[in-house]
């Protein structure tokens, strides 16, 4: 396991991190899985084992539910462990159980701290952009929850490359804590992020968290081209995140995925966690299992290293056009671009 810096901190984290959205599995996050506290006690053993440091979760997984299961699973193990967690999503039914205003913010972490067990939460993330409250009011509130001694870092989740450049703009002009990571969504089935995100954070000290990298499990490996996936499998279901637009280049990328596989004697959700792992900017990758198999098999990935060819070979079956302007800056400007710009730039020189 590497232990990588989070964004401009001291922090160092695990590039693969534990993921907890199926610790409990009660109403929408039931497709996950349904862990209870025993086997979150397992998951967290395995985890350990293999090096994992960082456990992230949110208030709003199973209602709560997943934030208790991690604080009665660590148990006397917490000091072990760099705990994540997140805020923004209903909590409840009134006018202000969402957001991220002041109010919001404080009673999420103060309810959170009381979930987990604990004095203190190391990553504290917003989970999803508001673009009802002022970036001032988020921003001061986990200002003050950093100054209290409750939270450690915080980071950001979800937001667009210009949400996250205001939100660093106010922190700098405001002297208020900024963002340490952004989590999002990046997968050999979708790499949006790569257009703006990626070089915004490598460009400004922000560490990359990342959530559904074997994107829900479509890269596994048991979803094929012509053949029916097995029962049970999520996104047999209502399940829809991510949404998948082009059916025919997902078919292809988990073809090579799995051929790639095999010439290593791993899974295909290996090669996409590996891929992952090695893109510019990114600090961890979010790992979830239903199993402990499961488990050890998405963190053996930790030893995989891709050739440079299998990585190109990923990047040309899974990657989108250049987009304006940057077509237009590999055409006129390559004389003067930073690490930032040929994080997306470079494959195309």
């Amino acid at each position: 396991m590497q232990y990588r810096q989070l964004g401009r901190t001291g922090l160092r984290v695990s590039t693969f991190t534990l993921g907890t959205m199926g610790f409990g599995g009660t109403g929408w996050a039931t497709p996950v899985g349904k862990i209870g506290v025993d086997g979150a006690r397992e998951e967290i053993a395995i985890a350990r084992e293999l090096g994992v440091n960082l456990i992230d979760t949110a208030d709003v997984y199973s209602a709560g539910l997943s934030e208790e299961i991690v604080g009665q699973a660590l148990g006397d193990s917490r000091e072990d462990w760099l705990i994540a967690t997140k805020v923004r999503m209903p909590m409840g039914e009134g006018p202000n159980d969402a957001g991220l205003s002041r109010h919001h913010i404080i009673r999420g972490a103060e309810a959170s701290l009381r979930r987990l067990g604990t004095d203190y939460i190391d990553l504290y993330q917003v989970h999803e952009w508001d673009g009802h409250t002022p970036l001032e009011e988020t921003l001061s509130a986990l200002d003050d929850l950093v100054r209290s001694g409750k939270v450690r870092y915080v980071g950001c989740s979800n937001y667009a490359a210009w949400h996250m450049m205001k939100a660093l703009g106010v922190s700098e002009r405001e002297h208020l804590e900024r963002f340490a990571s952004t989590q999002v969504y990046y997968s050999l089935q979708s790499r949006d992020v790569e257009t703006e995100i990626v070089p915004a954070c490598i460009d400004q000290g922000v560490g990359i968290l990342v959530w559904s990298p074997i994107a829900g499990g479509l890269l596994s490996g048991k979803y094929r081209r012509g053949v029916q996936a097995p029962a049970g499998s999520r996104h047999l279901s209502e399940w829809s995140e991510p949404p998948v637009h082009d059916e025919d280049k997902l078919y292809d990328t988990i073809e090579l995925a799995v051929k790639i596989g095999e010439s290593h004697g791993v899974s295909a959700a290996q090669v996409a966690l590996a891929y992952i792992v090695q893109k510019p900017g990114v600090t961890s990758v979010v790992v979830g299992a239903r199993t402990n198999e499961q488990l050890r098999d998405n963190l053996a990935a930790a030893d995989l290293t891709l050739t440079e060819d299998e990585v190109k070979a990923l990047d040309d079956v899974s990657g989108e056009p250049l987009r304006y302007p940057f077509w237009h800056h590999r055409n006129t400007s390559t004389d003067r671009l930073s690490e930032a710009d040929l994080s997306q730039i470079s494959r195309f020189l």
